[in-house]
């Protein structure tokens, strides 16, 4: 199994909870942000696909991911995600 299949998940996972913690946007959801972070993440790693310089933990491709997902995080309030 490849390492990165395990380690973004993790690291994306902590990110959105540190997203949704500090960042101040009045109406937020979660699973908004956590599939965001999730989508930064992906970026990240089609970043290191693409071969292009970056900060790795391991395999997982951090700053690229952290950076994508910074800037779709003024996404989530306009995303349709609603769990009732």
């Amino acid at each position: 199994m490849h390492p990165a299949l395990l380690l973004a998940p993790l690291l994306a996972l902590i990110t959105s909870q540190v997203f949704y913690a500090f960042l101040p946007y009045s109406r937020r959801n979660y699973p908004a942000i956590l599939l965001l972070t999730a989508i930064g993440y992906a970026l990240g790693q089609g970043w290191q696909y693409l071969q292009l310089p970056s900060v790795h933990i391991g395999e997982g491709n951090i700053l690229p991911g952290v950076l994508f997902a910074a800037l779709l995080q003024p996404l989530a309030p306009r995303l349709p995600i609603h769990f009732r």
